[in-house]
């Protein structure tokens, strides 16, 4: 049992780095960027390719960087310089990736046990080779996921970081500042696609293995949790939306292994991520039409007493 809730807690941490991408694209720049299906398996073959050539498993969390913000930058210029709808945009970089993916890493590629990942290698096995594997996944990916988290809250307070946040809140402010919203917005898919390779790279790490389908459904994913941990903190101003991201990805991963300790089978994994959000997007609308609702009936009274 405590094996299961220590790696239900790995998944979590790791996948709050997807969760930080998404957050920036759809909490931020209100951008429906559907790059993630394409970057996070992107990270995740660049990852398996130079693991099994013999990189360092440490070098290969910045070539997944890397290769995720040239993903987001493609998306950004199909959409400001092209004048391809945002959507759009998204869906034709993500269908070009998957053979991109393909061409890489193949359908499938594994990591054979006696290479190192970021799990196992020296400096790792140095500062935690006293605890086992499990504790050592948890352990690493708790720490990426904090400090990305920190990285992320410093960005947000420079120049650009409240620019960034002024793209979708109130795109004419920033051209009224003298700066081009179309630079912010494609830095703004370069940041967030940049970490969802990240995500797809400690995956590959965990897992030991890229799948070219790996990508399906993860902006479902990121999106769930992203309005999950801002649904739960949407009273408390302040709570950062990294850490909204973090609790909403470590609770959707408790959902969905509760929903797999309860007897459904695994390939129905897509399936019950599907259904999940979609009730927590109907519980969401529900709750806001029952508050408009009664505001509706409340104000009648409210004016007949005066």
């Amino acid at each position: 049992m405590l094996d299961l809730i220590v790696s239900t807690l790995t998944q979590g941490f790791i996948y709050a780095l997807l969760s930080y991408g998404v957050y920036i694209t759809y909490k931020i720049l209100d951008f429906p960027d559907l790059t993630v299906d394409g970057s996070f398996p992107l990270g995740a073959a660049v990852t398996a390719l130079l693991l099994v050539n013999g990189v360092n498993p440490y070098l290969t969390l910045l070539v997944a960087l890397a290769v995720g913000a040239l993903a987001g930058l493609v998306t950004g210029l199909i959409h400001v310089k092209l004048g391809v709808r945002d959507l759009l945009a998204g869906i034709i970089t993500m269908t070009a990736l998957f053979s991109i993916n393909l061409q890489i890493a193949g359908s499938n590629l594994s990591v054979e046990r006696a290479i190192d990942t970021i799990f196992n290698a020296p400096p790792t096995m140095a500062l935690f080779g006293g605890c086992s594997l499990i504790v050592r996944k948890l352990i690493v990916s708790m720490i990426l996921a904090l400090i990305f988290k920190v990285l992320l809250d410093l960005y947000f307070k420079t120049k650009n970081g409240l620019l960034l946040r002024a793209v979708g809140d109130n795109s004419t402010l920033v051209t009224s500042l003298a700066k081009d919203r179309g630079f912010v917005k494609i830095l703004g898919l370069v940041i967030s696609n940049a970490l969802v390779a990240l995500a797809g790279c400690v995956v590959c790490q965990e897992q030991r293995a890229f799948s070219s389908t790996m990508g399906t459904g993860q902006v479902v994913f990121g999106l769930a949790t992203v309005i999950i941990g801002t649904t739960i903190f949407k009273k408390f101003d302040f709570v950062k939306g990294t850490t909204a991201a973090i609790v909403g990805s470590i609770l959707y991963k408790i959902c969905i292994q509760c929903a797999i300790n309860l007897g459904l089978p695994a390939n129905l994994l897509k399936l019950i991520t599907a259904v999940l959000f979609l009730v927590i997007l109907v519980l969401g609308n529900v709750k806001k039409g029952s508050l408009k609702k009664f505001g509706e009936r409340l104000a009648p009274k409210t004016g007949k007493g005066r």
